[in-house]
């Protein structure tokens, strides 16, 4: 399969692209900002598996322009995605009354309208049969419980959930699955940030592993759902 990842530098995504590089069996192009941190992650996908076939670029899904990564994406993976993963984002930590228009409007764009940008860009390269997985939250997750501070954030989030939804009943006639997985706490730096000391019951490499194995066979099983995966609260 010819797969991309987001927010492949650090956290869940770079776990989940070490898993699919090393498994050895995809193409992979992995998305971040940080090159250093892309780095890191070819070192290790290569020496875990030498064989494997990932291609790392520093790209901001906000600010960057398009034009030159759907060229490389052509290039280098026939004019084919079989899976896109938006997984990247960020998250601001601060109570209601603290928190800028500003503030709102980062969240929005990082964890929203960066991912509408990256299908929008992909889309007409994804053939019958693919999937789009995006990585949402259970903050965003209605019913969950919330938390001070991270409103801006969930919010964010949901609005993710809710185009998971749209689009898989827009994309139906194409036969392109669209699914999001509400991910519960992993221990990463973003969970410290929102939780400074709590320790997560899952590893990120566990987590990571997960989203590979979703991404790849779960559009067999589901389509425009949003998925709690959580062990516990948060």
């Amino acid at each position: 399969m010819n797969i991309i990842i987001t927010g492949a530098s650090s956290g869940v995504g770079f776990e989940a692209a070490i898993e699919l590089a090393a498994s050895g069996k995809h193409k992979i192009i992995a998305l971040a900002r940080s090159q250093d941190k892309l780095e890191r992650l070819l070192e290790i996908a290569h020496n875990l598996a030498p064989e494997a076939q990932i291609f790392a670029i520093a790209f901001d899904i906000v600010h960057d322009d398009y034009s030159g990564l759907q060229q490389f994406v052509k290039a280098n993976f026939d004019n084919r995605v079989d899976v896109l993963i938006n997984n990247a984002g960020v998250l601001i930590n601060k109570p209601f009354g603290e928190l800028s228009e500003t503030d709102f409007v980062e969240m929005l764009q990082s964890n929203y309208l960066g991912h509408v940008r990256m299908i929008q860009a992909m889309i007409g390269l994804m053939p019958a049969g693919s999937h789009i997985l995006n990585i949402g939250s259970m903050g965003g997750f209605q019913g969950s419980a919330k938390f001070v501070g991270l409103s801006a954030y969930s919010a964010s989030k949901a609005a993710l959930h809710t185009l998971t939804e749209c689009l898989a009943q827009e994309l139906s006639e194409k036969d392109i699955r669209v699914n999001c997985l509400a991910l519960g706490s992993a221990q990463t730096e973003m969970l410290e940030k929102a939780f400074p000391g709590y320790q997560s019951p899952v590893m990120a490499f566990e987590m990571g592993k997960y989203i590979a194995d979703f991404a790849v066979t779960g559009h067999n099983f589901f389509n425009g759902k949003i998925l709690p995966v959580a062990l516990n609260t948060p």
